[in-house]
């Protein structure tokens, strides 16, 4: 897993993991990076430090389920002994703040309300709730923008 910090084209800048720089690379091309702050999905890597540390075997990273379909990013949260794993769910629980701050809970209901909302036949605004990984593939085909975002307990849960 590689964290790089981003940036984009209205300045804000903000981190996210990676398998590689491929990775990266292959979602930055197919637009599939946003940035939290304002949406946009003109993205670029930012300037920053390397993080250094001892490469130990037993610390491979884990096959993160879906990727081999090109599905949307998902993150491994590994104990590591350096503070990344609670580095990442912190990250995670603002993501979840941001979006429950901002965006329509819509439950089970979130394929059908994004198809109501792509087509116009609903109000055009953020909405979050569940689907599943064919609901999310059918919305993605249909050529509805949707990611899937690691749901982190609350701070204060």
């Amino acid at each position: 897993m590689i964290k790089y910090s981003l940036r984009c084209e209205k300045e804000h800048v903000f981190e996210a993991w990676f398998r590689d720089s491929a990775a990266f690379d292959a979602q930055s091309a197919a637009g599939h990076l946003s940035c939290p702050s304002c949406g946009s999905h003109e993205i670029q890597k930012a300037i920053m430090a390397p993080r250094l540390g001892k490469a130990r075997a037993e610390q491979a990273p884990a096959e993160v389920p879906g990727e081999d379909q090109g599905t949307a990013p998902a993150a491994v949260m590994a104990p590591s002994g350096n503070g990344e794993a609670a580095e990442l769910r912190r990250a995670l629980q603002v993501i979840r703040r941001q979006v429950e701050d901002n965006c329509n809970y819509v439950g089970s209901e979130f394929a059908d309300e994004a198809r109501r909302i792509h087509k116009g036949e609903s109000e055009a605004r953020g909405i979050y709730g569940e689907a599943s990984d064919a609901q999310a593939k059918e919305l993605n085909d249909e050529g509805i923008e949707v990611a899937r975002i690691p749901w982190v307990p609350r701070e204060d849960a």
